[in-house]
């Protein structure tokens, strides 16, 4: 059988990620000032940052067209793919896996289109749709393949702190923005997908950036304590990357058997989070326990 990984642009695999394993990555849209822009494909990410920094309203994303999407799966299905499996942006906070799986259902005829939610984003969805990328490489039979990456997504964990809740709670991502926004200036809110819902929940009120990553380190080495696997460590930015290294550097020292990675939130995500924004996370390595 062959199997096709598809992905979105907010897992940040790079165009020789993609080609070095087969991956078919489909850009989002995002909207800044009236202008709408494919992420990865007609602005970088150092712009979008430039012009988020002066845009005179918040931006906005949307899902690509339907049409785009059957094409690609046709397309997919006339170089002889049997499935698909498809790791989009969580559906927690985009209705795209939604649309993916109407799609599957018109085009069952034609290929297998096998939506997974792996209920994050970013540079955790990197790893996992490498990890997909491997075991479909490995002749890992679909059912195999989801079952695998599932086990790998729940041992996912994260912890976020961002500058400005604004964009957040304009944008309906915060689930439980109200308890929050009247303290919006005063604060440095943690938040995490780690809930039961999967959504972007403040669990916790910090008066400061550094509190708030003292906080992280805290949690973190609380939740890796009494695993029974080797973790992974990933920073993320949202343009601070001086920060973000920083702070890696730090994490490196304290846990040197942990190898981290920095990596940065694209446009899409940094719609929603905005400048400054830093985040931890953590899975199990499978470079050095296979699942």
């Amino acid at each position: 059988m062959k199997i096709a990984v598809v992905t979105d642009s907010t897992a940040t695999i790079t165009p020789e990620e993609a080609a070095q394993n087969d991956i078919h990555v489909v850009p989002i849209p995002f909207t800044i000032d009236g202008q709408t822009f494919r992420e990865g494909v007609d602005i970088s990410t150092e712009d979008f940052y430039a012009k988020l920094k002066v845009s005179s309203s918040f931006p906005s994303t949307s899902q690509p067209a339907i049409g785009q999407m059957m094409e690609l799966y046709q397309q997919l299905a006339d170089d002889g793919y049997d499935a698909a499996i498809s790791i989009f942006l969580t559906s927690s906070i985009s209705g795209f896996l939604g649309s993916v799986a109407q799609i599957a259902e018109e085009m069952k005829d034609k290929i297998k289109i096998i939506p997974f939610d792996c209920h994050i984003t970013s540079e955790p969805m990197h790893y996992i749709v490498l990890e997909a990328a491997k075991l479909v490489k490995e002749h890992e039979d679909p059912d195999e393949v989801i079952a695998k990456l599932t086990k790998l997504s729940n041992t996912i964990g994260d912890l976020f702190v961002v500058d400005d809740l604004q964009n957040l709670v304009r944008g309906g991502r915060l689930s439980n923005a109200s308890a929050f926004v009247g303290s919006i200036l005063k604060i440095k809110p943690l938040l995490s997908f780690d809930n039961p819902n999967h959504s972007i929940e403040a669990f916790e009120k910090v008066r400061s950036m550094k509190k708030a990553k003292l906080r992280c380190e805290q949690l973190f080495n609380e939740r890796i304590a009494n695993l029974d696997y080797p973790v992974r460590g990933i920073v993320i930015h949202a343009n601070a990357p001086e920060a973000g290294q920083k702070w890696l550097d730090k994490l490196q020292t304290e846990h040197p058997d942990i190898d981290f990675r920095l990596g940065y939130f694209g446009p899409v995500i940094g719609c929603h989070l905005g400048q400054g924004a830093l985040a931890l996370a953590w899975m199990q390595d499978t470079d050095k326990k296979p699942l």
